[in-house]
């Protein structure tokens, strides 16, 4: 902390300090065996000393709180609080007190005064006592602009000012990446780090979605009827340390039928991060707006709406595709299905499904069969756009477990 003493001497004295939680107070033990040349002795001192445990001496936590000594670390996300007194160290009256306290950033000034009103005078030896909070939302250099000013008996006005200069230090690092499933759901990993040198108690880490997107949180596993986290009843974060959260974004109803022909960048939503480290001091942090690149579906997408996960040897079954005109031309289209090795349609190849205007999609029902035991792939599927004489194949759609009917009588 800078401190700007003033060259004037002034009747006001200014001070001002930081408010924060006391720590546990911990000790050193220092301890040996009977045998050795000092005996009990040092074992006694510890049992003597008012700091330590009874009965557990050699812990280094004890049961006393130490005030801070020192100015600390200021974490982004964190509540910056400071006590500011003005103290009448003259013997005079001073009148029309002012005491002002701004916040300057790199971006901004911010007035943290409770009130802008002036005490209409102030006795020898009395105070003016003032705590301001503030919730830092910055990193970097921060300077703190405490300014007093006063009206001597004689009606001499006077003014002087202290900076405080601290550092706000980034809490967290945070790291996310997006995976894109088959159907239109987004997968969001969140890696935390806690680059602090303390534990720190995660109370909450939330995704908030935007308009386009519900989300399902991946964290928690279901014991006994009951949702448990993950990580555990015990929530901690030590430093270092790094924890990975999941989340499922599905978009709603309204905009499910449009997810398919998204194109560019989307925005996903922010993450929403709230701590406590010592002695409950709460932190809370918000990502910027979380975006994606939308992926690239060429003009005509094919999705599987319904498969079923295990099939009988040689016995037809039912699957439910989408297929999603993402240009912007409208097409008409041309179904071809190609037999493979062990995937067999059923069904007439070269039919017309008709015209498909741009981002609109239609649900189509086939059937098929497998002449192959074990994981199939399903392949072999054309559709050819009339208009431009284009063919888009798709292969590899989805995989389907095969066996033997006898097998499954059986079980």
């Amino acid at each position: 902390m800078d401190v700007n003493q003033p060259k004037q001497e002034h009747l006001l004295a200014l001070k001002v300090m930081r408010l924060t939680k006391p720590t546990l107070f911990t000790n050193i033990p220092v301890t040996c065996e009977e045998r050795d040349l000092p005996g009990d002795l040092l074992n006694q001192l510890m049992k003597d000393d008012p700091s330590t445990v009874k009965g557990a001496e050699t812990l280094m936590l004890g049961e006393m709180l130490t005030l801070p000594q020192n100015f600390g670390n200021i974490f982004l996300g964190e509540t910056f609080s400071s006590y500011i007194s003005v103290h009448n160290d003259s013997n005079q009256v001073v009148k029309d007190i002012l005491v002002k306290a701004d916040l300057q950033t790199s971006s901004q000034r911010l007035n943290l005064s409770a009130s802008s009103a002036a005490v209409a005078e102030l006795k020898s030896d009395c105070c003016i006592d003032d705590v301001i909070h503030h919730e830092v939302k910055e990193i970097g250099t921060h300077i703190l602009v405490c300014a007093v000013s006063y009206t001597t008996q004689t009606g001499e006005k006077m003014y002087f000012r202290k900076f405080f200069k601290f550092q706000v230090l980034k809490p967290l690092d945070v790291k996310t990446k997006f995976y894109n499933a088959e159907t239109d759901e987004v997968f969001l990993e969140a890696q935390i780090q806690n680059i602090t040198t303390s534990p720190m108690f995660m109370e909450k880490v939330s995704l908030e979605p935007s308009i386009m997107y519900n989300v399902a949180e991946l964290n928690t596993v279901n014991k006994a009827g009951e949702s448990v986290s993950t990580f555990g009843s015990r929530t901690y974060l030590q430093p270092m340390d790094t924890r990975q959260y999941l989340y499922c974004l599905k978009p709603k109803q309204e905009f499910a039928e449009k997810a398919g022909v998204i194109k560019g960048v989307t925005v996903i939503g922010k993450l929403d991060i709230v701590w406590k480290t010592n002695l409950g001091e709460r932190g809370r942090l918000q990502t910027s707006q979380l975006q994606r690149m939308a992926p690239g579906y060429g003009d005509v997408r094919l999705s599987l709406e319904t498969i079923p996960d295990t099939v009988n040897l040689e016995e037809p079954f039912d699957i439910t595709c989408k297929i999603t005109n993402c240009s912007e031309r409208t097409m008409d289209l041309v179904l071809e299905m190609c037999n493979t090795n062990s995937i067999h349609w059923c069904g007439v190849s070269g039919r017309q499904l008709g015209k498909l205007h741009p981002s609109s999609s239609l649900h189509l029902a086939l059937t098929l069969l497998s002449s192959v035991q074990g994981l199939q792939s399903v392949s072999g599927l054309r559709l050819m756009d009339t208009f431009l004489k284009r063919t888009y194949e798709y292969d590899d759609i989805a995989q389907v477990c095969v066996i033997s009917s006898k097998v499954k009588e059986e079980h």
